[in-house]
């Protein structure tokens, strides 16, 4: 394994309105933590990642009122409009500390799930590509095509077709270069793996655990609930 540095980046300036609750989904209570710093705390417990930048909203009240241990490497970003901006804030941050070009992996604020065995795929899988690549996992459901009206327009075939979550683990100018060009260009950039896209590159397909859920509707939450039970504190 190259003597590489791995940051992770979290965008959380997200307002999670599909959860219906008054406050952004990060700061809901999971097992009497919450979700954002169960996903930070799988972040950087793990024996590689270098440290952290967070993406928070300029006006967000919460993030103070968290425990954030002194001993963590956490810098903070400004969190943009949008995801993507979120992301290149906290990727101008990074570069601010003049860390080189490492590897950035950037995970989203609501998936406390993340095993460090995933992590650890990607960084073998992924350190010495010249691309770079996404946690993702194999469809194996019947995919519709729906119409306007909601009626069935055809099956797709699945073959090929992967569900994309994250980490997203690409080089920091690299991404930073996708993203601005991005968004100057006025794409849609759903996740950076897109950004990539863009300018012409080819992400590699890293396949996960199912269990590394986003939550986003309410029902999610009993459900991440369950998967950090059943993953017990050694089984990551």
């Amino acid at each position: 394994m190259p003597s590489e540095q791995f940051w992770a980046i979290v965008p959380a300036a997200g307002t999670g309105s599909r959860m219906q609750t008054d406050k952004p989904k990060q700061y809901l209570l999971l097992q009497q933590q919450t979700v954002l710093m169960h996903t930070l705390n799988r972040l950087l417990s793990h024996p590689q990642i270098s440290g952290l930048v967070i993406a928070i909203a300029k006006d967000d009240p919460w993030w103070s009122s968290l425990e954030i241990p002194a001993d963590w490497p956490l810098l903070i970003a400004e969190g943009g409009q949008q995801r993507s901006d979120s992301v290149l804030n906290a990727l101008d941050r990074l570069a601010d500390e003049q860390v080189g070009d490492p590897w950035v992996l950037v995970h989203d604020a609501a998936r406390p799930c993340l095993r460090h065995a995933d992590i650890d795929h990607m960084i073998h899988s992924l350190a010495t590509d010249e691309v770079g690549g996404i946690l993702a996992m194999p469809i194996t459901d019947t995919v519709k095509r729906a119409t306007m009206d909601g009626r069935v327009a055809e099956t797709v075939p699945r073959e090929a077709l992967w569900r994309a979550a994250t980490p997203q683990m690409f080089r920091l100018q690299q991404l930073r270069q996708a993203l601005s060009q991005a968004i100057a260009a006025g794409i849609n950039v759903t996740d950076e793996a897109s950004a990539m896209e863009y300018l012409g590159y080819q992400p590699k397909l890293i396949a996960g655990h199912a269990d590394n859920i986003k939550i986003t509707l309410p029902q999610d939450l009993p459900l991440a609930e369950l998967f950090l039970q059943q993953q017990g504190g050694s089984n990551l």
